[in-house]
C-alpha cells in the first residue's frame, strides 16, 4: 500500500510501471538499456478514490491525465531502472498530495487608503520629473 494522505492509500496493484529507452547522453548503454520508467495510474477506474478526489485530480492535474483517465509520471534522471522507478513513485505521491490538499478560499482584500495615496503621489512625482525633461518651450509656460 502506498500512503498518499492519512485517509487515502493506494494498493500497489493499481499502479503499472513500463520501462523504455531513455533519451539523452549515456554512452554505450543508451541504446541497449531501458532505464526510463513510466508510472501509470488509472484515475477513472481506481476504487481507492472517491468521486470528489477524482474530480480534484482531473482539475488540478489535467495536463498529466489522458482522455482515457490514465495519470502518467515519467522519470529518466538516473541511469538505473530501479532508481527511476523509485523517483517516479515519489513524484507520483507528491503530485497526488499537492492535488488533494485542501486549499483555503481566497478572501478578497483592498489596499489601505494610505497605500493608494502613496502610489498616486509617487506617480505624480514621476510625471513631474518626465515633464521637466521636455523641450525648452515647456519652460516658457
Amino acid at each position: 500500500m502506498i500512503e498518499i494522505t492519512p485517509d487515502l492509500s493506494i494498493p500497489d496493484d493499481e499502479l503499472a510501471f513500463t520501462a523504455s529507452r531513455s533519451g539523452g547522453p549515456g554512452g554505450q548503454n543508451v541504446n541497449k538499456v531501458s532505464s526510463r520508467v513510466t508510472l501509470l495510474f488509472d484515475v477513472d477506474g481506481s476504487p481507492s478514490l472517491s468521486a470528489t478526489q477524482r474530480a480534484l485530480l482531473h482539475e488540478r492535474l489535467a495536463t498529466r491525465i489522458s482522455k482515457a483517465g490514465i495519470f502518467q509520471v515519467t522519470s529518466q534522471r538516473h541511469r538505473g531502472q530501479a532508481a527511476n522507478r523509485e523517483e517516479a513513485l515519489q513524484r507520483f505521491i507528491e503530485l497526488l498530495r499537492w492535488a488533494l490538499e485542501e486549499r483555503a478560499d481566497r478572501r478578497p482584500t483592498r489596499p489601505p487608503r494610505a497605500a493608494r495615496e502613496r502610489r498616486l503621489a509617487a506617480k505624480k512625482r514621476r510625471a513631474d520629473a518626465k515633464r521637466l525633461r521636455g523641450p525648452a518651450a515647456a519652460w516658457d509656460e
